[in-house]
């Protein structure tokens, strides 16, 4: 084969979408630009607190420092109003800023990189980044858990079936079962909270991996970023990812809660259940069947979570073997991490919209919390407590009269006295003061459980939390 027929060959294998061959290729592969621009406010941020603490430190003049914090201003305006040309020839956000800032005010723009790299800049944009989607998840669990007292306050005394196995199992109220995922979530807000606290050390300055030899002030940009205090280990600064993936796992965890209602919410506004009826706004039509309602929103809330743990797996993978410091595989951190917090932000929005408008059928879940035996337990905790059963005679015995009423094609509370005392002669008429379901979880006192005034403390106890 000729060298001209290899050449020809490689460019049909390139394609037409690398016209210019391994070059082309490796800028393609190389560039960054096309999802880093999203840290661009970080970016800017971050270089004005660097040259602000240039200035303080001598390292540079103060025309200098002036220059290049107004021009960063005029660059971040161009970028906002959408008039900003983003190079992939110049790879990240870092290059692209830079290089209009030297249009913009000429030598002085050189000067900015003084004292630091891209790696320790890159490290800064991305928690400053990472730190900003913490704050609003923070702020989207706090909605979301409000929505759900507002339910649970209201639902405090309405009786519905609780499940195992999706089995009816015995009454809770509806309150009771919004205030378990006030819990779930009030869990995912706790660990936002500790991550972003663990977090929030500012690795600016730590330069390219073992610091510089400038006479740089650390403490006063982590302070001018909102950091606790600058990274302690500058190789640890540049090469640490954990911020990440612990904003990943806090994102799938709750994810999988959001995940779990929304297999609820589909389940009970089905025809077979009526329990809630969802709005308008956060259901859709059918193109054929005109009588549907499909609760779309809480299917594609269930279905996102396979996105969240993809990034949490793939930044785990991306992460696993890498020496320290710096390798440009570390480039492959964002796209996950952005993609799992615009679908985690999008999912509670979602779900909080839902949850705020959705109306519970008070009718059917009561209809459906008597169904299925569900005061067995109840029958059982009465032998145990008043004709002194122990409590494993007393399960078999009501295991006896649930057959029995199989049989008969009825409840329990629809047997009469005489059938109960056929399976044991203490029985007595005292026992169906408890096999009601209202009666079922009123008696339900102990502390978290299911009678509602345990519920409405609980309501009042978040309320003060979320004050």
């Amino acid at each position: 084969m000729t060298d001209t027929t290899s050449s020809k060959s490689s460019n049909q294998m390139w394609g037409g979408r690398f016209a210019a061959g391994p070059d082309a290729i490796m800028e393609a592969i190389n560039a960054s630009i096309g999802f880093d621009k999203r840290m661009a406010t970080q970016d800017i941020e971050g270089s004005r607190a660097h040259a602000a603490m240039l200035g303080a430190t001598g390292i540079l003049q103060a025309s200098d420092v002036d220059a290049i914090r107004e021009g960063l201003l005029t660059v971040l305006s161009e970028i906002e109003a959408g008039e900003f040309a983003f190079s992939t020839a110049l790879e990240d956000i870092h290059m692209n800023v830079e290089a209009r800032l030297k249009e913009i005010i000429g030598e002085p723009a050189g000067r900015l990189h003084t004292g630091r790299s891209r790696n320790d800049q890159v490290a800064t944009d991305f928690k400053l980044w990472v730190r900003e989607q913490l704050d609003a998840t923070d702020t989207g669990l706090c909605a979301l858990i409000r929505a759900l007292l507002a339910q649970a306050e209201a639902g405090a005394e309405w009786v519905m079936p609780g499940f195992t196995h999706l089995q009816t199992a015995q009454p809770v109220t509806w309150g009771h079962h919004m205030m378990a995922y006030v819990e779930m979530f009030g869990r995912d807000l706790s660990r936002v909270r500790d991550a972003r606290a663990r977090m929030n050390e500012c690795p600016l300055g730590a330069a390219a991996l073992a610091g510089t030899s400038f006479p740089i002030d650390r403490h006063m940009t982590a302070e001018a970023l909102g950091f606790d205090a600058p990274s302690a280990n500058s190789l640890d600064a540049v090469s640490d990812r954990d911020f990440a993936l612990e904003f990943l796992s806090v994102a799938s965890i709750c994810a999988v809660h959001l995940s779990r209602f929304a297999e609820e919410l589909v389940i009970w506004s089905s025809a077979q259940f009526r329990f809630v009826a969802l709005s308008d706004r956060f259901s859709t039509g059918s193109s054929i069947m005109p009588q549907k309602k499909n609760p779309d929103a809480a299917e594609l809330i269930r279905a996102k979570v396979g996105r969240i743990f993809g990034a949490n797996t793939a930044l785990m993978m991306v992460m696993k073997g890498l020496p320290l410091a710096y390798s440009k595989d570390m480039q492959e951190d964002k796209e996950q991490v952005f993609d799992a917090a615009d679908n985690l932000m999008l999912a509670l929005a979602a779900m909080t919209g839902m949850v705020t408008d959705m109306t519970a059928n008070r009718d059917s879940l009561a209809a459906a919390a008597g169904a299925g035996f569900s005061t067995a337990t109840d029958l059982a905790d009465w032998l145990v407590r008043v004709p002194g059963l122990p409590f494993r005679d007393a399960h078999h015995v009501t295991g006896s009269l649930v057959a029995l009423a199989e049989r008969k094609g009825c409840d329990l509370p629809e047997l009469s006295l005489e059938d109960m005392q056929s399976a044991h002669p203490g029985i007595t008429a005292e026992v169906f003061d408890v096999l009601g379901v209202e009666n079922s979880v009123a008696s339900r006192l102990s502390y978290g459980g299911t009678a509602p005034a345990r519920v409405r403390e609980q309501v009042a106890r978040w309320k003060e939390l979320m004050s």
